[in-house]
């Protein structure tokens, strides 16, 4: 800083303007201390403890803890499968000839007994007729021929004839009643071909579209190889298919040796968020794949609205472990520490500490702990990032409750198979 240069009192401003650089320089000089002596000042105050200053300045972090809800819960095992109909029919006429008639709309729910399809029948009419005829001719021959039999079968002494010719009205009389038979075969059989001329619907169910078009020639011939004509399902009740592993096929047959019931299980679509579908377990295979070590197993469904349609994807839950009581804590409070998943808990001395868990399913919003941790714990539920381990925190005191409805974190603490439901 220059200050104004004012000369001294009986000094000339010749002799002053001499003198005015060394008193610049003891001005600089005795600025340049007062400043270091403040700098020093200042790093010995920072150096210095001040053990009440640092205290009021960092009070411990507050964090709301809780203990783990206990709670009944029934676990559930998670499969995909698939619907399948209880029944399915192909079909196929038995008769060949033209399509006159037919009978219901594409995708109709037809019932059991309901005509689909009308062959041309005039040919199989005139074929009955024809073997009615028959019939009508055998039973005069067989008449004739136990008429004559009559007349030869009670004569005596000279009006008795060899016993040749009266074995053989006997013969012709068991031969006019073969005959008879024959016929009447042949009437039964062209009877059943102008009934098959109508084709019906063999099961109840949804009939798929038509194959063929009045106007159109169907074979009848070659069975399996004849003309398809449509196909039905049944869908009341409806069948869901999913393959399970051998600890599930195990369980079954130990249910089945006890008597009990077969297990309930539960099916929600890929639309839906609940698992509206109720079924029970009606069926295991012969046996186990070789190759995946899983077997085949069928859950029943009703389907009286028959929504459910053959084909249509599940994902299918089933009870594994029946009801037990379990603890809960809040997916968000399950922590991953590498491998392992902790829980943060706070002691009675304010002090935070990772306890290793092992974890459960998700059940409105909450996760299962099995096993790593007790209801006398205290569980850090909110502000973990200020909880270290190690560290002291303020507890605030807070309930877990169930949240229904509620989806896992946005980043899970792990990708379960199984999950479970909270008792009333």
């Amino acid at each position: 800083m220059n200050l104004p240069f004012v000369p001294e009192e009986g000094a000339t401003y010749g002799e002053a303007a001499q003198a005015r650089p060394a008193r610049d320089r003891r001005l600089r000089r005795i600025g340049i201390a007062a400043v270091a002596i403040a700098a020093i000042a200042g790093l010995g105050w920072k150096l210095v403890d001040h053990p009440d200053t640092a205290v009021a300045a960092m009070p411990p972090a507050m964090v709301q803890a809780a203990h783990p809800l206990v709670r009944e819960v029934t676990q559930w095992d998670d499969y995909v499968g698939r619907f399948a109909p209880s029944q399915s029919v192909e079909v196929r006429p038995r008769v060949s000839g033209a399509i006159t008639a037919i009978h219901f709309r594409d995708g109709d729910y037809v019932q059991k007994g309901q005509p689909l399809f009308t062959v041309d029948p005039r040919p199989y009419a005139a074929a009955l007729a024809e073997a009615r005829a028959d019939v009508a001719s055998a039973q005069s021959a067989l008449a004739l021929a136990r008429a004559d039999y009559a007349r030869v079968a009670g004569l005596t002494g000279d009006e008795a004839i060899a016993a040749g010719e009266v074995d053989a009205l006997r013969a012709k009389v068991r031969s006019a009643s073969a005959a008879l038979a024959a016929a009447q075969a042949r009437v039964r059989s062209r009877a059943l071909d102008v009934e098959f001329a109508t084709v019906r619907a063999p099961i109840s169910g949804r009939v798929s579209d038509r194959r063929v078009d009045a106007g159109n020639l169907v074979s009848g011939e070659g069975g399996a190889n004849a003309t398809l004509l449509t196909t039905i399902n049944a869908v009341d009740p409806i069948y869901f298919s999913f393959d399970a592993s051998e600890a599930l096929f195990l369980k079954a047959q130990r249910d089945r040796a006890e008597n009990r019931a077969p297990a309930d299980v539960e099916v929600r679509l890929q639309d839906e968020a609940d698992y509206r579908w109720k079924g029970r377990l009606d069926f295991t295979d012969n046996g186990l794949d070789p190759r995946s070590g899983t077997i085949r197993i069928r859950a029943s469904f009703a389907n009286p609205q028959r929504f459910l349609t053959p084909g249509m994807f599940g994902n299918m839950r089933l009870a594994s472990g029946g009801k037990i009581k379990a603890l809960l804590v809040p997916d968000a409070a399950i922590q991953s520490d590498q491998t392992r998943k902790i829980v943060l808990v706070v002691g009675k001395d304010g002090a935070v500490a990772a306890k290793p868990v092992e974890i459960g399913p998700l059940v409105d919003g909450l996760r299962v702990v099995r096993s790593g941790l007790s209801p006398s714990d205290t569980v850090v539920i909110s502000n973990f990032g200020s909880a270290i381990a190690g560290a002291k925190v303020a507890v605030k005191p807070a309930t877990i409750r169930p949240q229904p409805g509620a989806r896992p974190a946005a980043a899970p603490s792990e990708p379960m198979a199984a999950q479970a439901t909270l008792e009333d």
